[in-house]
């Protein structure tokens, strides 16, 4: 078993003919868990698609689980990893339950003609018993709170153990009760399932879960800085990283950021 979780080694997309990731190498450990934060268009959520296989290189490689991408069947990555966003478009009959069921599908929707098994239904009420939402296991997405729809994704991504985690902005427009509910759920899962890898991106310090050991900044489709969390995230490298002065505080194992603009 090899001990990169991911190993993106000179990794360029194109959109529009202009680069998203531009000559990007981002390594990743097995049981790490990594930020990734920058300004919007730095690329990160280019970064998390394509350690999800969800985007594919245009130069460069990308090896996922010990697996290169291109060289192997993505259903073989895919099985062994949850990709956590809110991005994607829910179709408006699923149900909070039939979204942690296709964690055993690994597709976004409901397959056609697909039934799941009383032992799978069992096994997604347990899961959503766990997440404190088996009140809601027969609501429509849309009836679900911001809270409650972040908690549901996680349901789904961990209902099948994966060895790596991505997160794409699991707190974002959530209110302060919610982003903590959500926070808390990471930190439960990462102690829950020590060989579990994770990698998040978030715009925000304040969003960033206490289990987060290594973090990376983008600008501009590349990877400027990468390292220890705490050495990573400071006032001087985000106050180069978003071209503004901020501070940057570290208190019981969470980060906050305000401007450091002199008033």
């Amino acid at each position: 078993m090899t001990e990169l979780a991911i190993d993106l080694d000179h990794v360029s997309i194109l959109r529009a003919g202009k680069p998203t990731l531009d000559d990007v190498s981002f390594q990743v450990r097995r049981g790490e868990h990594w930020a990734v934060i920058g300004p919007n268009g730095a690329g990160k959520s280019t970064l998390l698609a394509v350690c999800a296989t969800s985007t594919l290189p245009v130069r460069g490689t990308a090896t996922i689980l010990g697996r290169q991408v291109g060289k192997v069947a993505v259903t073989e990555i895919r099985e062994r990893l949850a990709y956590v966003t809110t991005h994607h478009r829910l179709e408006w009959p699923m149900t909070a339950r039939d979204i942690v069921l296709t964690g055993f599908t690994n597709t976004i929707e409901t397959p056609m003609r697909w039934q799941a098994t009383p032992e799978q239904t069992a096994a997604a009420d347990a899961q959503l018993a766990k997440f404190g939402l088996l009140a809601s296991a027969g609501n429509s997405w849309r009836a679900l709170s911001q809270g409650e729809l972040g908690r549901t994704l996680l349901a789904r991504a961990t209902l099948t153990k994966p060895e790596l985690a991505l997160f794409d902005e699991p707190a974002a427009g959530l209110d302060l009760a919610a982003r903590e509910q959500v926070l808390d759920t990471i930190d439960e899962l990462t102690t829950d399932n020590p060989l579990m890898t994770s990698v998040m991106i978030t715009h925000h310090l304040e969003e960033l879960p206490t289990t987060t050991t290594h973090a990376a900044l983008m600008r501009d489709g590349k990877v400027i800085e990468s390292g220890f969390a705490t050495e990573i995230l400071t006032s001087a490298t985000l106050t180069a990283c978003f071209d503004m002065p901020i501070v940057v505080d570290y208190t019981h194992g969470r980060w906050s950021s305000r401007s450091g603009r002199v008033r």
